[in-house]
């Protein structure tokens, strides 16, 4: 449950950024949730500030521990808003993909010889913390690449 680590350890403000990147005709990505949550009708969860359903969201994730939900989260986020980091990163460890998307998960794993070099070059050219997210959902991916949850330990 690396993903849910990560989780834990972001600050509210930048999961709130995660959150409102994915807000979709004022919607948040995980507002139906929220508004099961707190038993509101799904168009009423508008009138709350999108703070506050972040918050929500990020408790509810949190607190079921719901990985994948998060993963879900943060590989949207990531493919919508930083989608060169992943095809840069699949590109550098020899990660077949087409724009992004792995076809066959088990068959394609990132070469670990490659793995400290290609994390170099996206820290050269990315923000550090959409790195170290990228490097959470590669571990929770790739259990078995012991070097990616390394990598990315060494970072949090």
């Amino acid at each position: 449950m690396k993903v849910i680590e990560q989780l834990k350890a972001m600050t509210e403000a930048r999961f709130l950024e995660i959150y409102e990147s994915l807000a979709n005709n004022g919607f948040g990505p995980l507002d139906g949730e929220v508004a099961r949550a707190m038993k509101f009708r799904p168009h009423a969860i508008k009138k709350l500030p999108m703070g506050q359903r972040a918050r929500r969201a990020r408790s509810i994730l949190e607190r079921g521990g719901n990985a994948e939900l998060a993963y879900e989260l943060f590989g949207s986020y990531l493919m919508k808003s930083k989608k060169e980091l992943i095809t840069e990163f699949l590109d550098a460890t020899g990660v077949e993909h087409k724009d992004g998307m792995i076809e066959n998960i088990q068959a394609a794993s990132p070469a670990p010889e490659k793995l400290a070099d290609a994390v170099a070059q996206l820290d050269e050219k990315y923000d550090s913390g959409d790195v170290t997210l990228y490097l959470s959902m590669c571990a929770e991916q790739w259990p078995e690449v012991k070097e990616i949850e390394s990598l990315w330990r060494m970072r949090t």
